[in-house]
């Protein structure tokens, strides 16, 4: 039975699996939008909003204690690559966008941050292929 069994295995070791999740998460919110399959796709697009939801609830405790602002920082950069290559080869700090571009962004949003787009099977194994972005 699967009682309270939450996530997707996705045929990889649990390390694999996390370090897979963390590269599509950070890739994501570097270039706002990936092309990756389904099964990707619905098994992050989850630990992504909870992300940007995170940084948006950061920003406001911030206001009223500097401390927890900080903390929301340090939670978010636990889940995260720090520094990932950004669309023009420049290194990019993944966690001062979540937090400087992404969380204001969608301040007035309750929720439902990504976007996905089917594009149809992959020609060399058929698989699923799908855009994820950020609305």
């Amino acid at each position: 039975m699967r009682h309270r069994v939450a996530g997707k295995k996705l045929n990889r070791s649990r390390g694999h699996r996390t370090a897979l999740r963390r590269n599509l998460v950070t890739a994501l919110l570097v270039h706002e939008r990936i092309e990756t399959t389904e099964a990707k796709a619905r098994a992050m697009r989850g630990q992504a909003e909870k992300l940007i939801t995170l940084a948006k609830r950061g920003l406001v405790a911030a206001e009223e204690d500097p401390s927890r602002g900080v903390h929301a920082r340090r939670l978010a950069a636990a889940r995260l690559y720090r520094w990932i290559s950004g669309p023009d080869g420049e290194q990019v700090d993944v966690l001062q966008k979540l937090f400087d571009e992404i969380a204001p962004r969608y301040q007035d949003r309750p929720g439902g941050y990504t976007r996905m787009y089917k594009l149809g099977p992959r020609a060399g194994d058929a698989a699923m292929m799908v855009l994820l972005e950020l609305v």
